[in-house]
């Protein structure tokens, strides 16, 4: 079976789509860093690194510094797949990416995104 193409897209071209996704709901561009910062560890500088270097998606969940462990808590659809039934592990985590974004988008408030309470 052939990869899936978002395996190596680069994540910067991807990127634009989320925070625009967001701010066209009201959000910002912040809370999208948040997020991503929150999933994966990158600090600003370092997402800002990455999206410079124009890293693929399997690079960038490969070499993030530190993946939440919390993670695993994100569960619903996206395109109607169910996230925490993606057996794929890298789809499932850019799946996770995209319910979270999703779910800023939708106006759902940062601590419930975050799984924070």
């Amino acid at each position: 079976m052939a990869e899936h193409r978002i395996f190596t897209t680069s994540f910067a071209s991807v990127y634009p789509h989320y925070v625009a996704k967001a701010e066209k709901k009201g959000r910002t561009k912040a809370e999208v860093d948040e997020i991503i910062g929150w999933l994966t560890g990158h600090s600003a500088d370092g997402l800002q690194a990455e999206i410079d270097a124009k890293t693929d998606f399997r690079t960038f969940f490969a070499t993030a510094p530190a993946m939440n462990p919390a993670r695993t808590a994100v569960t619903g659809t996206v395109c109607g797949v169910r996230v925490e039934e993606v057996p794929d592990p890298l789809m499932r985590e850019i799946r996770i990416l995209d319910k979270m974004i999703d779910e800023l988008a939708k106006g759902k408030a940062m601590a419930k995104i975050l799984r924070q309470g």
